[in-house]
């Protein structure tokens, strides 16, 4: 499936095999997992999986990360989309459609994963009508939980992450 949406200052598209290198260079930074259970990948194997892991979602859910390209300069600034989570239980959820975003450092706090977000928000309820849109961030991580509520999902609760030390906010959005 591919994919092609563009809001103001993005070009959202499908993760292609060529963006192994710059998928690298966003999962090794050691600020991009702050709040990602710091842990880093440490070589470029790992983000070819990440890469593999996207592609098979475009294929078997019609959903998946979208490579984020700021228009002005032409540079993959990270990705950002929807997500099916069907491997790990969250918050008692199994089988549910996530929302999420993850840019480099020097594209923070430009609004860009707001943009992103909503334009990625209203591609999953055109596709999606009668599903509940989802999403969760760490507690600590206020940018992120602003993000989400900026663009409609409601706060609905706290849980511990299943495998990490961590707490999560769980946020919810229907389409009405």
């Amino acid at each position: 499936m591919i994919y092609h949406i563009e809001t103001p200052r993005l070009i959202l598209r499908e993760i292609r095999i060529q963006d192994t290198g710059s998928m690298y260079k966003l999962d090794s930074d050691p600020l991009v997992h702050k709040y990602l259970g710091n842990k880093p990948i440490t070589c470029m194997g790992k983000a070819r999986e990440n890469v593999d892991y996207i592609r098979m979602q475009y294929e078997k859910y019609n959903v998946g990360r979208w490579a984020t390209i700021e228009k002005s300069s032409g540079k993959f600034i990270g990705w950002s989309g929807l997500k099916m989570n069907f491997e790990t239980s969250m918050n008692g959820h199994l089988d549910f459609y996530d929302i999420g975003y993850r840019f480099m450092p020097a594209f923070w706090g430009k609004g860009y994963a707001t943009e992103a977000s909503l334009a990625a928000r209203n591609y999953f309820f055109e596709k999606y009508p009668s599903e509940t849109l989802y999403g969760l961030a760490e507690e600590d991580n206020l940018a992120s939980c602003r993000i989400l509520q900026k663009i409609g999902l409601e706060r609905k609760s706290t849980f511990k992450h299943p495998t990490q030390n961590v707490t999560l906010v769980w946020f919810e959005k229907n389409k009405n």
